[in-house]
């Protein structure tokens, strides 16, 4: 796929994401590391794209900058997530606003790196970004099915 489709696919991933975090939501235990599992397929089809060959050292250790935010995006945007247990029993998610203040940190640290990654004249592609963004995904969407576990329901049973 070509830079700008990347681009377009990575802002549209995000916008959505973003868009749906402000409301509250139930939980999906189900299929919810299906768009993270797709944006890595993406990321990985273009095959070397990823590396840039002539400058392998910076760029692998950019990329695995890249990696590490998007972990801890993931953790950080998990736990500042607020859960409960809606009246029908369901968890429920919401972020807040510390949740916005993780993406904007995040984004604005990956704005570092490419600009770092400009200085020593690595070429990066968007298929870094869009590798973490679908760790950080995959990551948070993990953590929070995980905590929904723990939730107990909102309403007592009788025995």
């Amino acid at each position: 796929m070509s830079g700008p489709v990347n681009a377009l696919v990575i802002a549209a991933v995000i916008g959505v994401v973003i868009a749906r975090q402000v409301r509250p939501r139930a939980v999906r235990g189900g299929r919810w590391w299906l768009i993270p599992a797709v944006l890595v397929v993406l990321a990985i089809r273009d095959g070397g794209s990823l590396i840039d060959t002539h400058h392998k050292d910076a760029s692998v250790a950019l990329l695995a900058a890249e990696l590490v935010v998007g972990t801890a995006m993931g953790l950080v945007w998990a736990a500042t997530t607020r859960m409960w247990t809606g009246d029908d029993g369901r968890a429920m998610v919401q972020g807040t606003r510390t949740t916005v203040v993780v993406w904007v940190a995040g984004i604005a640290i990956r704005a570092a790196l490419y600009a770092v990654a400009a200085a020593v004249g690595v070429h990066q592609s968007s298929a870094s970004v869009m590798l973490a963004v679908a760790l950080t995904l995959l990551i948070r969407g993990g953590v929070l099915v995980w905590r929904a576990q723990g939730l107990q329901p909102s309403y007592r049973t009788v025995s």
